[in-house]
């Protein structure tokens, strides 16, 4: 009777100790998915580094001009797209309204997508009481924008941190293992991470080409919002399958607001972009890069985005795909050395 009440008090705390384990990262999650994305891009930018370390710039420099990079990028994106975007959604609308009869009178005299807009914007500041209203609104999209610039921050510190704390991470969990383990531990971990960053580098060309190439494409059978659209179509990148559908599906409704001719070419054009990309692109730039089938992906991305949300969409295919690297070492007994290694944008190390 000593033993099994021993057995069972033992079965109970193991229970009560994972329980409260996982409900402990249930409350972090939030932390632990901009921990990934810091390591996600440690991996996209690592071969960078080590190139620009070939040639005597020191790591830490290397990554400043990285980041230096990343925000040129983003300040040259706001200076091309976001004023052009403004101009073509105010005169999607005729112009933006100034007061509230203004607006009144845009609702009563547009139609279809325009009035539905209009619409939305009475009922949305007819929800609004007060001047007090008003600052608990702006005070709390105010209390957002710090908490995604807080975000942002941690992401690029948990990178650049990375960068320089890998190997000795590394050294300590292969320090744990027995001596036997530790080469395919490290080969793993050495496999996943390049896995990841070619992933991130060709995610970020594929989005180029499509937004780029659509915006183009768009632009030159006079479709009506083709940066916006273009953009969009780039973004949605990241959701395999259903990104495409969608951005497809919203460049035909937009060209029916003006012919279903327009309709049709902007059909005709987001499927042959779609199949460059399937044919020409994806298969000579990014290739096999996470080794993931697409109805993997699509499974993943859905049953992620259900459970946590939207934002943990950008999390699901390097989750699976480190998932299945680990399947692959640990149950079905594969070789990491022996795994073909990525290389989107870097070309793969001779070995001596």
């Amino acid at each position: 009777m000593a033993e099994a009440a021993r057995r069972a008090f033992i079965t109970t705390l193991v229970a009560v100790a994972v329980i409260v384990g996982v409900l402990a990262l249930w409350k972090v999650k939030v932390v632990l998915a901009l921990v990934f994305l810091g390591l996600i891009l440690a991996a996209a930018m690592r071969p960078g580094i080590d190139r620009l370390a070939e040639h005597k710039v020191p790591r830490p420099l290397g990554v400043a001009l990285h980041y230096l990079a990343v925000v040129g990028a983003i300040a040259l994106m706001l200076w091309l797209v976001v004023p052009r975007a403004v101009d073509q959604v105010d005169q999607a609308l005729g112009g933006v309204p100034t007061s509230q009869l203004e607006l009144t009178q845009k609702a009563k005299h547009s139609t279809g997508i325009k009035h539905q807009f209009f619409v939305g914007l009475q009922k949305r500041l007819q929800r609004v009481p007060s001047a007090g209203g008003v600052v608990h609104g702006a005070v709390s999209i105010g209390t957002k924008a710090i908490e995604a610039l807080v975000g942002i921050f941690f992401i690029f510190a948990t990178a650049a941190y990375w960068i320089f704390e890998r190997e000795r991470a590394i050294g300590l969990v292969t320090s744990l293992m027995a001596r036997k383990h530790r080469k395919t531990v490290r080969d793993t971990w050495e496999l996943i991470d390049a896995k990841l960053g070619a992933f991130v580098r060709g995610q970020l060309l594929l989005i180029t080409f499509v937004a780029t190439l659509l915006s183009l494409s768009f632009w030159a059978i006079g479709m009506p919002f083709w940066l916006l659209l273009g953009v969009f179509a780039g973004i949605v990148e990241i959701i395999p399958v259903i990104g495409p559908l969608l951005a497809g599906a919203i460049a035909v409704a937009v060209g029916l607001t003006v012919s279903w001719h327009l309709a049709l070419f902007a059909g005709i054009v987001v499927l042959v972009v779609r199949q460059i990309e399937d044919y020409v692109v994806i298969p000579r730039v990014m290739g096999h890069v996470t080794g993931l089938s697409p109805m993997l992906v699509l499974v993943s991305v859905s049953c992620i985005g259900l459970l946590f949300g939207g934002f943990y969409v950008l999390l699901a295919t390097p989750l699976t795909a480190v998932l299945a690297t680990l399947i692959d070492v640990i149950v079905r007994d594969k070789d990491p050395a022996e795994e073909e290694v990525p290389t989107v944008l870097f070309a793969k190390e001779s070995s001596n």
